[in-house]
């Protein structure tokens, strides 16, 4: 609750007078102005997981993606060596493992008939099993090999729009370096106020933007704890935030306080040669009374105007 009122009071008045207004300092909000950034609350890059020549790169700056979407893709010419190696090994290897069971069903005969030991029938079947034992770890290394060829494709770590992109296509590209910047989890305007409006600032005030000759309202989001270079961070929600050009600079106005002031209807100024006139009561008459004028200022639903000098608290203001 204000401790601060205008007092609005109609009262009997003259001919063609519709009543008066008994004036009193009022509380309003004293906004600042700063400039804002229209920023990405986060740049992820999305990196080359492996090296290799860059053979495709599908996105520029400016285009917007999706989770997922491959972006780029990183070709290796040893890796399909890598495999084709492991391949034939595999091979020489399933040839061995035939030959040893093969020598292992001849041995089971052979201890049938009782020409040779059971001792010998064991070294064959720990041979069919080394040779299995090696198919398996060669067939895993293989896999480990195929699934380096798929890490090539570089995807998009989330959905939004693409802010650089470093790398070029045939560039080679080493393990870890980034292909391109993906500004997501959505776009606010970022502001650096002053550390000495900090205690002012509350996450959910209302900000006012002046932007391309429209004003438009926002709130505040997020107040970041951690002061840098003297000035406080803060992101502010606006609806229909242009994000065509990143890092676009926007002035902003936010609430850092209140103040006093004498706030009178824009409707009982009257402007004569330049200068603005307000009609008050002076005895058992009116007079004009030159005074300046602020900014406008809207309360309560209510077009008003505020009053820097030539009125004073108690002054009753005659209304048409």
């Amino acid at each position: 609750m204000r401790i601060l009122t205008l007092i609005v009071g109609f009262l009997a008045a003259g001919p063609g007078l519709a009543g008066t207004v008994t004036l009193a300092p009022t509380a309003v909000t004293e906004w600042k102005a700063v400039y804002g950034r229209i920023e990405a609350r986060e740049n992820i890059p999305a990196r080359a997981r492996i090296g290799g020549l860059l053979t495709e790169l599908s996105v520029s700056e400016g285009d917007l993606v999706a989770a997922g979407q491959r972006i780029a893709l990183v070709h290796d010419d040893k890796i399909a060596f890598q495999i084709a190696a492991l391949d034939a090994q595999i091979r020489a290897l399933k040839a061995q493992l035939t030959t040893a069971e093969t020598e292992l069903a001849r041995g089971q005969t052979l201890v049938d008939r009782g020409v040779v030991t059971a001792q010998r029938l064991d070294q064959l079947r720990t041979s069919v099993d080394v040779v299995r034992g090696e198919i398996a770890a060669t067939d895993a290394q293989r896999d480990v090999v195929s699934q380096q060829a798929t890490e090539g494709e570089i995807l998009a770590p989330g959905e939004g729009r693409v802010l650089t992109v470093p790398a070029t296509l045939g560039a080679v590209i080493l393990p870890g370096e980034p292909i391109a910047t993906i500004g997501g989890g959505g776009f606010f305007l970022r502001l650096a106020v002053p550390e000495r409006h900090a205690v002012s600032l509350e996450e959910g005030a209302e900000i006012r933007m002046h932007t391309a000759g429209t004003d438009t309202a926002g709130r505040i989001a997020k107040i970041y704890p951690q002061i840098e270079n003297g000035r406080v961070i803060a992101d502010v929600e606006v609806d229909g935030l242009n994000t065509a050009f990143v890092n676009t600079r926007v002035l902003v106005e936010l609430p850092v306080g209140e103040r006093s002031a004498l706030l009178v209807p824009i409707a009982a100024v009257a402007t004569r040669s330049g200068i603005d006139f307000v009609t008050v009561a002076a005895g058992a008459g009116n007079a004009d009374r030159a005074v300046v004028l602020g900014d406008p200022i809207a309360w309560d639903g209510m077009a008003m105007v505020e009053v820097l000098s030539g009125l004073a608290a108690g002054d009753v203001l005659v209304t048409p």
